[in-house]
């Protein structure tokens, strides 16, 4: 099994019992992973039982056969140890995600979360329910435990993602207070938001004022009958609405700092999928291609049972968009921040992308 082989099953089986003090237990993303570094590059791998990968000390095994690779847990970081002066948990307001980057959803929760309406792989009110995080985390705590992790922890760059709001900027205007909390505390923190396609595009510009350094537009799927079945919600934008707000954030955030996320497992075809990254690529926006994880808590595990697509899928999707992504001379680690830029959650950068 190659490395690249070797990395998409990591990303699609798991490992069993994975001790990993950095972790995501539902949420908005692909969650339930564990955050190590594997041979030295971050990832960000599912916790499975049923998973023939285990951990032996550093090395990681195949069924008990050492496959020659070094899986080393992300430490926990110092910032945790802290809480606000009103006594809230710097880890109920922003997370570590891989080895350095930062990562907080500014409001957690969402118009789209009622089950007709919710993205079926998602569970961003989950970790509200279960009292793991704070609904609203207002721009000075994101400031002040901004500051800590980069002190503390070293950590380089960081995300701020948002449920949609029913405003006709969907969550981005408190997005942009949040930015220029962070940048007036940290100046040289990179940050990527992530957002809807506001109503107004010239919110974008806001955005780049206010000091975020890229921006991810997350569609999912170009595909509109699997965005109607998987995101009835977000169905309710127009493929169009996506199109024009990332040519407007490719010119507001420059080419390759704009990116969106493209799920595998879904049920698109692959040539399509493939080619939908082209249209993407040569608009300057980088197709984050991710596998769909099942995640427990969401409607489709707990209503539709669905599995993880099948690593050779992954795999053969992976390859021709990073074949793309280098023909445009694309990298996800150009991007300033964000989750291209960290890669974690993809085996894009494995492949040369």
């Amino acid at each position: 099994m190659s490395g690249l082989s070797t990395r998409v099953d990591l990303a699609v089986r798991g490992i069993r019992s994975l001790e990993a003090p950095v972790h995501r237990r539902s949420g908005a993303g692909p969650s339930d992973d564990g955050h190590v570094l594997i041979g030295g590059v971050g990832g960000a791998i599912p916790i499975r039982s049923d998973s023939p990968y285990t951990v032996d000390g550093t090395r990681l095994l195949l069924d008990g056969t050492d496959m020659g690779l070094d899986v080393e847990p992300v430490r926990r970081p110092r910032f945790y140890d802290l809480q606000t002066a009103d006594g809230v948990s710097y880890e109920k307001i922003a997370r570590l995600h891989g080895a350095d980057v930062l990562a907080t959803t500014v409001v957690q929760t969402c118009i789209r979360y009622d089950p007709d309406q919710r993205c079926r792989f998602c569970s961003i009110e989950a970790s509200l329910a279960a009292g793991s995080t704070v609904a609203v985390k207002r721009p000075e705590q994101l400031a002040e435990v901004a500051a800590a992790a980069v002190r503390l922890d070293g950590v380089t760059q960081m995300i701020m993602t948002t449920g949609t709001s029913a405003g006709t900027d969907r969550g981005a205007r408190h997005l942009a207070r949040c930015v220029r909390a962070v940048k007036a505390a940290v100046p040289h923190l990179a940050v990527q938001v992530q957002c809807e396609p506001p109503g107004d595009l010239a919110t974008l510009t806001d955005l780049r004022r206010a000091g975020a350094d890229s921006i991810g537009i997350h569609v999912e799927s170009l595909d509109d009958g699997v965005r109607r079945r998987w995101m009835p919600g977000k169905a309710a934008v127009p493929l169009a609405e996506y199109r024009a707000a990332w040519a407007e954030a490719v010119r507001v955030f420059g080419r390759n700092q704009v990116s969106t996320y493209l799920l595998v497992g879904l049920g698109e075809d692959a040539d399509e999928l493939v080619a939908g990254a082209a249209e993407l690529i040569a608009m300057g926006v980088y197709p984050f291609v991710v596998p769909f994880r099942p995640l427990a808590g969401t409607l489709a595990v707990d209503v539709d049972g669905a599995a993880a697509p099948d690593a050779t899928l992954l795999e053969d999707v992976t390859r021709r968009v990073a074949a793309q992504l280098r023909a445009a001379g694309m990298a996800g680690s150009d991007q300033k921040a964000g989750c291209a830029a960290c890669g974690a959650c993809s085996v894009l950068q494995n492949a040369g992308g």
